[in-house]
């Protein structure tokens, strides 16, 4: 059975990790023994980067409406209250968007949620 060397793996390996490592600090971008660790960390980072992303994302919706619905006379949890009572079905990132671009159907959003509550 003949012998298997596994230089050409090793080699490809080293040169996906050095590829991901470009733009770092030190020997990190060139040198495959420093440059592991902190590829491996960047994209555990990302990672979570992605998930917290999402959260920032609604925490802005939320201040945005909190923001507008109380420059219509109502807090934010009870114009989502009142909404949720009236039947109307609308996210927070096209509430955050119509508070920006469109004041008038949000205020007319905020009466509705007035009656309900």
């Amino acid at each position: 059975m003949a012998r298997v060397k596994k230089g050409v793996n090793a080699h490809k390996r080293h040169k996906k990790v050095l590829k991901q490592a470009k733009g770092f600090y030190g020997r990190r971008k060139n040198t495959f023994r420093a440059a592991n660790p902190a590829v491996m960390r960047s994209l555990r980072s990302a990672y979570v980067g992605r998930k917290n992303k999402k959260r920032e994302y609604r925490r802005l919706w939320i201040a945005r409406i909190n923001a507008a619905s109380r420059a219509n006379g109502l807090s934010y949890s009870k114009l989502m209250n009142g909404l949720k009572k009236a039947g109307i079905e609308i996210n927070r990132k096209m509430l955050s968007e119509m508070a920006i671009f469109d004041a008038a159907g949000f205020a007319e959003l905020c009466e509705t949620a007035k009656k309900f509550n």
